[in-house]
């Protein structure tokens, strides 16, 4: 599932995803200090005052100049600037990317040993006219809805266990009933809360419409204050939603439009029950049997474009990842010198094993060196397959980045295991060491440093890179939006990565992984723990090495590691 955070505010929906070193010329008997890495000391923290254009570039940029916890890009590309680099390719596994969008169309991979479109298969790998990438959901730039995981698990499981007590199931089949009975409670409590969330939004849009008509024809206006509003809270069309006025009635935007956002919540909690959690819901397009990975090899088509709403997401990631710099339009990508590689894999819902593993496979075997993978589950019913792929990637030296997802949960817990996970066991052996898991951070350099939503875990997580407030490029019109999610973050890992692996190609996946993890900036103070109001641990407690993303200090450790 894609890991865009979807924060709603009432009345208000947003998607919101070394020391130094003197040498010394005998030449000319001058010293030279070497750069020193950025490090958080003597800080002032400065996030609560940018404004709002301001805010749109936070991410990139420096927590000593700016007083703000961004990668310091600005010094990265200064670092590097009479410095070689090399093109790498960056695959964006995803729900789709607007190929055609201004800041993008200049920055795409295109298969050099592909003849577009005369229906061959020209360099063999086994994918027809693989000009930009493949799409493994099939469908011509349309949507791709899909239950969830725990869904087809439901369908696969209940016609042997529906209906039975544990005394009527075979001895070596109970501890798969006992599986299936924590399962079935499981779907039961997400579909029920699902409901629950659908009915609540659609009463409450309803009941805040009939206010807000009551309240424009009394006052003659359609923006009004709360203290305009406070003196028909005993009024019978206000008072049930007087409670939810002081949220609503902030900002510019009209009471009018907040009621008409709301449907946005609206449509995220029915797609859930009509679709995510309908256990009659069939949606796979391409004809293959997802179960079986020697099925139809080749399925799907080379349309990299997803629906608009699906689409937004990829083209989003692509974007923080790859916009074209320095073009005087829209935003700038963290990465120059990369192309995007598009693998389609993500619908609406939860993608398949075989999705990702197959994706993970074209990307590398077509020259990825960085892959995103901006999307997770809570089960994997193949994982070996995705296992593999991890392994297959590994082989070929190509570093993956994932998203830690958004639930606010210690995924170092068993019970909150986020997949595809590199450590499926007890977290503490990896299954490669290819891989790298991102956590949001926010721009408050703080105790609101972690964002609220963030998977977390000190074995887990290995880094933290923005994912709040996040603008990067969406299909409609050549748009940009702002986003949040831990599928934010990991393209900004993704970027810093693919720059590394740019101006210092004979680095390792592993070595960058190395650099990505132990070049952040550590942040020593207690933060409020994700998925909680006020529970606080140090930062150092959420992830391996309690740091967050740099780009400048990554480049400089890339530096001195070449040397």
């Amino acid at each position: 599932m894609k890991l865009t955070r979807l924060i709603v505010v009432i009345g208000i929906v947003s998607i919101t995803l070394s020391g130094c070193k003197t040498n010394k010329s005998t030449a000319t008997n001058t010293t030279t200090v070497a750069p020193k890495m950025i490090t958080s000391e003597g800080a002032v923290a400065k996030g609560s005052t940018l404004t709002k254009e301001q805010i749109l570039s936070w991410p990139h940029m420096d927590i000593q100049k700016d007083g703000v916890p961004g990668i310091s890009l600005d010094r990265a590309y200064e670092f590097v600037k009479n410095k070689k680099a090399t093109t790498v390719i960056v695959g964006i596994i995803d729900s789709g990317v607007d190929i055609e969008h201004e800041d993008l169309k200049d920055v795409l991979w295109t298969n050099p040993k592909e003849i577009a479109n005369n229906g061959k298969d020209d360099d063999n790998n086994g994918y027809i006219d693989d000009m930009h990438g493949w799409n493994f959901l099939g469908g011509d730039r349309v949507l791709a809805p899909e239950q969830l995981e725990i869904t087809r698990l439901m369908v696969i499981q209940s016609p042997k266990f529906e209906g039975k007590t544990i005394d009527q199931i075979a001895d070596a089949d109970k501890a798969d009933f006992k599986k299936f009975a924590a399962l079935k409670a499981d779907f039961t409590k997400r579909y029920q809360e699902a409901s629950g969330q659908k009915v609540f939004y659609t009463g409450l849009k309803k009941s805040l419409g009939t206010a807000n008509d009551f309240l424009v024809k009394e006052l003659g206006k359609e923006k009004f204050t709360l203290e305009e509003v406070s003196k028909y809270a005993e009024n019978p069309a206000v008072k049930p939603v007087m409670m939810y006025m002081p949220r609503v009635l902030t900002g510019n935007e009209t009471l009018g439009k907040s009621v008409e956002d709301l449907q946005g919540a609206i449509d995220h909690f029915a797609s859930q029950v009509d679709i995510m959690y309908n256990l009659d819901f069939k949606g796979r397009v391409t004809g293959d049997d997802p179960d079986n990975w020697d099925d139809k090899h080749g399925y799907g088509n080379n349309i990299v474009l997803g629906g608009g709403k699906e689409e937004l997401h990829g083209t989003h990631v692509a974007g923080i990842v790859a916009a074209s710099r320095n073009n005087g339009i829209g935003m700038n990508g963290v990465a120059a010198h990369v192309e995007i590689m598009t693998a389609r894999a993500v619908p609406d819902g939860d993608e398949y094993d075989k999705d990702v593993a197959k994706a993970i496979r074209y990307v590398v075997d077509n020259g990825a060196k960085v892959v995103n993978m901006s999307f997770g589950k809570g089960y994997s019913p193949h994982s070996d397959w995705v296992y593999d792929a991890f392994r297959y990637a590994e082989k070929h030296d190509v570093l993956l980045v994932k998203a830690a997802g958004n639930d606010g949960h210690d995924i170092d817990l068993a019970k909150n295991l986020h997949y595809p996970t590199d450590s499926p066991d007890n977290g503490a052996i990896e299954i490669t060491d290819n891989i790298l898991t991102v956590g949001a951070m926010t721009r408050h350099f703080d105790e609101k440093l972690c964002a609220s939503f963030s998977n977390y875990g000190k074995t887990r997580v290995d880094i933290f890179a923005p994912g709040l407030e996040i603008y990067s490029t969406v299909p409609k019109d050549n748009g940009y939006l702002s986003i949040q999610g831990t599928s934010m973050a990991s393209p900004e890992v993704a970027g810093v990565a693919a720059m590394v692996r740019s101006y210092y190609p004979k680095l390792t996946a592993k070595q960058v992984k190395y650099i990505i993890i132990h070049s952040g900036i550590k942040y020593n103070g207690e933060v409020i723990v994700p998925g909680t109001q006020d529970e606080k641990k140090n930062f150092s407690e959420l992830s391996v090495d309690g740091r967050v993303l740099n780009a400048y200090n990554a480049l400089l450790m890339a530096d001195q590691m070449s040397k």
